[in-house]
């Protein structure tokens, strides 16, 4: 199928649930474009996602993060990784939600402190375990019912390995016929 055919693909969950490596690889196997929305932040200011925090804080962030969302949201057969905390705009949420299939990919606090003690920084995270540990339970209380409440598929990546989980979303997409 044309792939300007193919409905829009957006991952919405937390940090570190897999969004960036999940996307990727279902981009391949749909053989659809893939945009991470963090790295489109930072191409287009040419400084990293922690860096527009630290110097413009959080809220001037959100704002980039609303148009950017909004821009790509707009292109037709793409796969999109958001930043865990792009569903906090309303906005966002309707872009989301109107253009294309949402898929949350839930993961456990437990879990997300493991996945993001490796890789890239994360600006809302300190290098202290517990003070990470209590930081990402809040945000989960907080952001959880705005995930279930924008998404039209929830995986949960509990435990599961990359094929797995997009084996779950393609399975979902097709029944729900969500694809196409």
């Amino acid at each position: 199928m044309n792939k300007d055919k193919k409905k829009n693909i957006f991952l919405v969950g937390p940090m570190g649930a897999g969004k960036s490596t999940i996307g990727r690889y279902l981009s391949k196997l749909l053989n659809m474009r893939f945009y991470d929305s963090d790295i489109e932040i930072e191409k287009r200011t040419g400084v990293d996602i922690d860096w527009v925090f630290e110097v413009e804080g959080e809220s001037e962030f959100r704002i980039r993060e609303e148009k950017i969302i909004n821009e790509l949201t707009n292109k037709k057969g793409i796969i999109l990784a958001t930043g865990g905390g792009s569903i906090l705009s309303s906005k966002s949420r309707d872009f989301l939600f109107s253009r294309g299939t949402v898929v949350y990919l839930r993961a456990t606090v437990n879990e997300q402190l493991i996945r993001t003690k490796i890789g890239k920084k994360r600006p809302l995270l300190s290098i202290n375990y517990n003070k990470n540990k209590k930081i990402l339970h809040d945000l989960f209380q907080i952001r959880d019912p705005l995930y279930k409440n924008v998404s039209h598929i929830i995986v949960d990546t509990y435990n599961k390995k990359i094929k797995s989980i997009i084996s779950d979303i393609i399975y979902h997409i097709r029944t729900s016929n969500l694809l196409d």
